[in-house]
């Protein structure tokens, strides 16, 4: 009898055991898992208003023109012929503007502070003459480019050294649209 008990005793305790388990895990409650939306396939992305990607174009051609009026060419000392590096780089300032017609260029032509102020400004136009030559040789239309000299007038560099002179001896570039 006394086995009875141990295995009675025992199988309450088991079933006890089992009842409790099954009780605590009814109180825990399923919480909702929320997923992040998936973002839209480039197919259902938000289609750009005429206007805005007229307002990108813009930008992006403007960015494309700051590049090249950031670049100068540069001229040997009394010289104006174009170097090859000059050369280059309006190869192509000339391809894009043959590809961007609506923007025009002003050539401005730069000295060092040696020589007279009135050969200095013949210089300078000579200087922003060749470009101007050379980029019209390229196809771009006459109309759309004009220069001016400022001779010794608008240094980049105003310290009085071979450093500074190489640096003022150049042609520099302002590019503009023409209209919109």
């Amino acid at each position: 009898m006394k086995r009875n008990w141990l295995t009675l005793a025992a199988l309450a305790t088991f079933s006890l055991f089992v009842f409790l388990t099954l009780s605590g895990c009814a109180m825990f409650k399923e919480t909702a898992v929320t997923e992040t939306p998936v973002p839209a396939e480039d197919s259902e992305k938000r289609v750009l208003t005429e206007e805005e990607k007229t307002r990108l174009l813009r930008e992006k051609l403007i960015s494309e023109a700051q590049v090249f009026e950031a670049t100068h060419i540069y001229f040997d000392f009394d010289k104006y012929n174009l170097k090859p590096e000059a050369r280059a780089m309006l190869d192509k300032m000339g391809s894009w503007l043959l590809a961007n017609r609506n923007f025009d260029v002003f050539i401005e032509g730069h000295c060092d502070e040696r020589g007279t102020a009135e050969y200095n400004l013949a210089l300078g136009e000579r200087r922003a003459k060749a470009a101007m030559d050379y980029l019209v040789n390229l196809g771009v239309e006459s109309n759309r480019l004009s220069m001016v000299s400022y001779g010794e007038e608008r240094p980049i560099d105003p310290r009085s050294n071979e450093e500074a002179w190489a640096k003022n001896r150049r042609g520099q570039f302002n590019i503009f649209p023409r209209t919109w």
